[in-house]
């Protein structure tokens, strides 16, 4: 199977989180057959749930799908260096890969912060692969926050 990058689709939920006001941080989960099983951008504030994540919620629909906790051979891809939350979240999911864009050196828990997947009581560390699509991320990230202050 050809490897084929999934960021444009996370870009894409990220954009429409920042549509509905939302911080603009996309996630989409695929099968290791390579097909898209779930996508979401953030939804916290909609929801009213500090966990709406766009990772937490691609996880939990991926895992209702298939009745099971556990995605092993599983990619992630999400626009924004996962929270020590999200980290914890796909290394319990036994998620396979991490492609992730840009860094989040303020709440980062992947290479920043806790460095969730180096902690010796990580249950699980996934390939993690950095940097994809980082400039666009950023950009959605910065102009986002610049509108709001």
């Amino acid at each position: 199977m050809t490897f084929r990058s999934h960021m444009e689709a996370a870009l894409a939920e990220a954009r429409a989180a920042a549509a509905r006001g939302e911080v603009p941080v996309g996630a989409v989960l695929v099968s290791p057959r390579g097909e898209v099983v779930a996508q979401a951008g953030n939804r916290t504030r909609e929801l009213s749930d500090p966990t709406a994540h766009a990772e937490i919620l691609v996880i939990r629909e991926a895992c209702a799908a298939l009745g099971s906790e556990r995605l092993p051979g599983y990619d992630l891809y999400v626009t924004l260096e996962p929270c020590a939350m999200c980290a914890t979240a796909i290394s319990a999911a036994r998620i396979a890969r991490l492609y992730y864009g840009a860094a989040d050196p303020k709440s980062g828990g992947v290479a920043h912060g806790a460095r969730v997947f180096s902690h010796p009581q990580a249950h699980h560390v996934p390939e993690v692969y950095d940097g994809i699509a980082a400039d666009e991320a950023e950009h959605l990230l910065k102009a986002f926050f610049k509108d709001r202050r």
